[in-house]
């Protein structure tokens, strides 16, 4: 077996433990208000979340297409890769960007900050990128990353202030109770809906950087994917990682969209649910790379400032800005460390030095993250400043 191919699967198995880290940390987009409003359990929203993360991962492979053509010019127009890049140099560019991606979200899920996976994604290859001195498609990532990243907070939350500031105005009549009753069923939909769009959107984005990496090797072109579509395989394993990890559910985010960033009620959850699944869902469709994250969070604002006098938390959402902000220079960063290591050192031994860091540095988070525990028992527990309750803390140390 050659040392590119190893290299390869090296990629595809990175490019799916991303994907993994992905579902976790975006549970929170799809179910953080109705396990807050208690509309859903939270093992069961969970559970919901994942099995349509799979379903939305088969609707659609617009976004895929994207990636494969509008981060990273490694091809020519005619297919093959551009003069002076090497195969190998291509994947291990893919593969550091990818580890960039995966440690940005782990270290913002330990802190429990809703960043943007897709951005921390971006963010890796473009970092991996310039470090390999390629080009990189400046005006398909502003157009289709950059302008959106700012655009979609702004009009989820406009959409989710006026569908909020609707709704209570429609049932000002209704009982407290009997409103919040309705609309925690109403939830049910709405989450899931977001969901489905969730796995439409996010899972196309490791469908379309396996595909990158399967072009760079020479497995398969941009045309064979523009008249067949993806092979079945990556869109049936994309699917699967996103939903499992979806399943374990990334608690410490959950908690903070859903308890530390509006005090909120089921009609509002119904409201924020409707639009964030209405843009995403939306965006795919045109093959925009939405930021899921931003999408939520805008929308989870938006109901708040749209409720009578709701209760908004505007510290905490200036703490997620700034993550936002960073998120993609941080994980491109990363990406182009990553890059340096692996071309350092050199061929398989680099790619697998680099993979070896990912594994220790994962651990490290994921131990960290057992001292402080945040799980389905006190994810809903009453918001005190903290991601990690005052309680689970005590009882850690």
């Amino acid at each position: 077996m050659s040392g590119e191919l190893l290299i390869l699967i090296l990629v595809i198995v990175t490019a799916i433990g991303f994907d993994f880290t992905n579902g976790f940390h975006d549970t929170g987009n799809a179910m953080a208000t109705s396990i807050a409003t208690g509309a859903l359990k939270p093992k069961a929203a969970v559970t919901i979340a994942a099995v349509l993360n799979l379903v939305g991962a088969f609707l659609s492979v617009e976004v895929a297409a994207t990636i494969t053509k509008d981060v990273l010019k490694l091809q020519t127009e005619t297919g093959g890769l551009v003069e002076g890049l090497s195969a190998q140099t291509a994947m291990t560019i893919i593969f550091a960007g990818l580890v960039g991606g995966i440690l940005w979200n782990l270290i913002t899920w330990l802190l429990g900050l809703p960043s943007s996976s897709s951005h921390a994604l971006f963010g890796g290859l473009i970092g991996a990128g310039l470090a390999g001195a390629v080009t990189i498609n400046w005006a398909g990532i502003i157009g289709k990353i950059i302008v959106p990243a700012f655009l979609s907070p702004v009009i989820a939350g406009a959409v989710a202030a006026v569908g909020t500031f609707l709704v209570y105005a429609i049932t000002k009549r209704v009982g407290e109770k009997r409103r919040e009753t309705g609309f925690r069923w109403g939830q049910i939909g709405t989450a899931s809906l977001v969901s489905l769009a969730h796995g439409t959107g996010d899972a196309q984005k490791t469908m379309g950087v396996i595909a990158l990496a399967l072009i760079a090797h020479g497995s398969l072109t941009t045309q064979g994917i523009e008249d067949d579509g993806l092979p079945v395989w990556i869109i049936v394993v994309c699917g699967l990682a996103i939903a499992v990890g979806t399943y374990l559910g990334g608690w410490r985010i959950i908690r903070t969209l859903g308890k530390g960033l509006v005090e909120i009620e089921s009609p509002q959850g119904m409201a924020a649910e409707a639009s964030s699944a209405a843009i995403i869902l939306t965006s795919s469709s045109m093959g925009m790379a939405l930021s899921t994250t931003h999408v939520a969070t805008g929308s989870i604002l938006g109901s708040g400032v749209g409720k009578p006098g709701g209760v908004v938390r505007w510290g905490v959402a200036g703490r997620m800005a700034a993550a936002w902000l960073i998120t993609m220079p941080a994980a491109g960063i990363v990406g182009a460390l990553c890059y340096f290591i692996a071309n350092g050192i050199g061929g398989l031994t680099g790619a697998i030095t680099v993979f070896a860091l990912l594994i220790v540095l994962s651990a490290y988070m994921y131990l960290r993250s057992r001292r402080q525990k945040v799980d389905a028992s006190n994810v809903n527990a009453e918001w005190d400043g903290k991601v990690v309750p005052e309680a689970s803390a005590a009882t850690a140390a």
